[in-house]
């Protein structure tokens, strides 16, 4: 049973729930079954994840191996450690939700879990329960229509959405602390040398498949928790693909400018960003952990999460935030090229620099763009209101209606 609860989902199913003249069992009913549906192309989705998964893990230890090979110790090293920070941090959670889901069961299965993770492969636990709840959600079970969630093929399909939920939301983690760092890397290696090997490019590749992947599968598991919105169609997971990505590299490129500039310059900014982060979740008061240490934990992932995109850990209005954010973006971006014009006018007429330029700024425009159409058509704009959580539907005339929902607690792209 899932404890935590998502403050944007329950304002939304109040207002869905308060829309409507009909009874609470059936208004309960309604809630449940459209939150419930885990499809057959939902579970090929999840296969192929797991399988670039799979792939960006032996492409890092094989572009790790490469330039240990050539002498090039230190990328090599910071590939590593990229790699081995965010799995780490994915173990921790992952470890942590499983403790919290399980607390009151067999201690000896939270030991066998322990040592899972322990080993960093606690991630393909996760994927073993979202592959089996998933197969039976979307082959085996049907759901009947006004079925509660008591009905086994509701509760099927709800292992199967929660499972891959956690996924999502520990991929996200390991967007942000490692495929995007791994990404910075690669492209200011590619400027710095001016060419590239076959395995450089097929990491910058599996980079931008990862962080594409992990983006838009994160908001398909958002879009199946609000039950008075539609699902998350392919115009605007295009949409909101071309929002996030295009933001992502222009930011990714404007960092490698500066750091082929000034390294000190590069991390004094970088640093500056999450503490600006930090800082901001500390005022926002999140309580996504029951624990304090992995509370300040989430919130330091979040800090970096925030030096290289927007998004919204508390289901409130973000309309000034996300204003303010992409603008300083923009100015930074800017002002990295008027730097250049000024400070190093020899490298402008250097074609690797006119194209890197161009790219961050096209990138920029582009971005922003489709930031102003997702935002104005396509995204959930129901926002939160303080209120009780509960864990579970009554569906009892003359109750109050409590719908369950998964994990996802102030933690809202």
């Amino acid at each position: 049973m899932r404890r935590w609860h998502c403050q944007e989902k329950d304002s939304i199913v109040g207002k869905y729930l308060d829309s409507f003249t009909l009874s609470e069992e059936r208004m309960a009913a309604v809630a449940v079954s459209r939150t419930m549906k885990f499809t057959k192309q939902n579970f090929f989705f999840l296969i192929g994840g797991m399988i670039i998964y799979v792939v960006d893990i032996v492409v890092d230890f094989w572009v790790a191996s490469r330039y240990f090979c050539q002498g090039q110790y230190s990328w090599s090293i910071w590939i590593m450690c990229f790699r081995g920070l965010s799995s780490t941090i994915t173990q921790l959670f992952s470890y942590e939700w499983f403790k919290n889901d399980w607390e009151g069961t067999d201690t000896g299965k939270l030991k066998l879990v322990f040592l899972v993770h322990l080993f960093h492969c606690g991630i393909f636990i996760r994927y073993w329960f979202a592959l089996k709840y998933g197969c039976q959600a979307a082959f085996k079970q049907t759901n009947g229509r006004g079925a509660s969630e008591e009905d086994p093929s509701n509760f099927i399909q709800k292992q199967a959405i929660d499972a891959v939920t956690d996924i999502n939301m520990l991929r996200v983690f390991k967007t942000f602390l490692e495929t995007t760092p791994q990404l910075f890397l690669q492209i200011y290696i590619l400027m710095e040398h001016g060419k590239a090997h076959f395995y450089q490019y097929a990491a910058m590749m599996m980079s931008f498949c990862g962080i594409s992947l992990s983006m838009v599968d994160y908001q398909i598991s958002l879009r199946k928790s609000l039950p008075d919105k539609e699902e998350f169609r392919v115009l605007s997971k295009f949409v909101y693909l071309f929002y996030k990505l295009p933001t992502i590299t222009s930011w990714i490129l404007s960092i490698s400018l500066i750091t082929l500039l000034s390294i000190r310059i590069s991390v004094i900014l970088l640093i500056f960003f999450w503490i600006c982060g930090f800082t901001w979740t500390l005022k926002q008061h999140t309580t996504f952990c029951r624990s304090k240490k992995m509370e300040y934990l989430y919130r330091t992932v979040v800090g970096i999460i925030l030096i290289f995109s927007f998004f919204n850990i508390k289901g409130r209005r973000t309309k000034v935030c996300i204003s303010i954010y992409y603008a300083s973006h923009t100015v930074v971006t800017l002002g990295i090229l008027f730097v250049y014009m000024f400070w190093k006018p020899s490298i402008i007429k250097e074609i690797c620099f006119t194209i890197v330029s161009i790219l961050a700024t096209l990138s920029l425009v582009l971005g922003i763009t489709f930031l102003v159409v997702y935002y104005s058509h396509f995204h959930p704009t129901t926002y939160c209101r303080p209120q009780t959580y509960s864990d579970e539907i009554d569906g009892v005339a003359g109750q109050k209606v409590r719908v369950k929902i998964g994990r996802f607690q102030n933690f809202l792209m």
